[in-house]
């Protein structure tokens, strides 16, 4: 019984000896292994966030996205400066023809800035309160007689709606938010905001037209789906952002940005 005891005794000795040693040991390989995965991570951010989808400051998110868009914009603005300049070095009848059809097409593909007559209509998310006394209204009603929450936000086919009706009625140029709206334009709706060619803006948003500002306002009215917007607009309960103002002059710049042009060939 002594012999056994004491055994057991010893055994326990030795395995607590040997896990004290491995904690000593262990405990500065995992500090150390921690420090470098931290100095890797400092590193690949490059004092960034690695998880972009924590950041909830909308407006900081439109102007890093606005950022990183201008530097790309620049490249690709030198780039094409370098092109042309080669370009011009270049003496070839086919070459020369060329330049002229692209000269001849700039215009029509709104790379020459537009200015005159025309109208400018803002677009903006109905006002909080609103939207609140919405919400606290759909609690006490039956499903058919609750308001639809969509109805109090600008969306991406109502920008669209409103840029077509003045492309019908005329328009020889438009702008979002300042932007010059081209074939290859991009709508589209991304959280809180509205992105136009990748760039995210928020609301209001401001769309300019130059043309006639009776055949513009004519088309507009008439719209359809323009008119679905405009009668939310009149509506006490909902109450979503429309103005509509005829200009004496509408500027419309050149549009500067990348054309990233995308096309499908056919099945043979």
């Amino acid at each position: 019984m002594t012999g056994s005891h004491a055994g057991g005794t010893t055994g326990r000795r030795t395995g607590s000896g040997r896990r004290s040693l491995g904690w000593r040991i262990g405990t500065p390989v995992v500090a150390v292994l921690s420090g470098s995965l931290l100095a890797v991570s400092a590193t690949n951010s490059e004092g960034t966030d690695l998880r972009p989808g924590r950041y909830t400051d909308l407006a900081g998110l439109v102007e890093g996205e606005a950022a990183n868009y201008r530097t790309v914009e620049d490249r690709f603005n030198d780039l094409s400066d370098e092109v042309e300049r080669l370009s011009a070095g270049v003496k070839d009848k086919s070459v020369d023809r060329a330049r002229g059809e692209v000269a001849q097409l700039r215009d029509p593909a709104g790379m020459t800035p537009h200015a005159g007559p025309g109208l400018q209509i803002t677009l903006s998310d109905a006002p909080e309160d609103l939207v609140d006394d919405a919400v606290e209204r759909n609690k006490h009603v039956e499903p058919e007689k609750r308001l639809n929450l969509n109805r109090f936000v600008v969306h991406q086919q109502d920008i669209q709606a409103v840029v077509n009706a003045l492309w019908n009625g005329g328009a020889s140029a438009v702008t979002i938010a300042g932007q010059r709206v081209i074939s290859t334009t991009g709508i589209k709706c991304e959280g809180n905001a509205v992105q136009l060619q990748g760039v995210p803006y928020p609301q209001p948003y401001v769309i300019e037209a130059v043309g006639d500002p009776s055949a513009l306002y004519g088309s507009v009215s008439s719209d359809p789906i323009v008119s679905g917007y405009r009668t939310d607009s009149e509506n006490p309960q909902i109450g979503i952002g429309w103005s509509l103002d005829l200009k004496e002059r509408v500027e419309a710049p050149a549009y500067d940005g990348v054309v990233d042009l995308q096309y499908a060939k056919p099945l043979r």
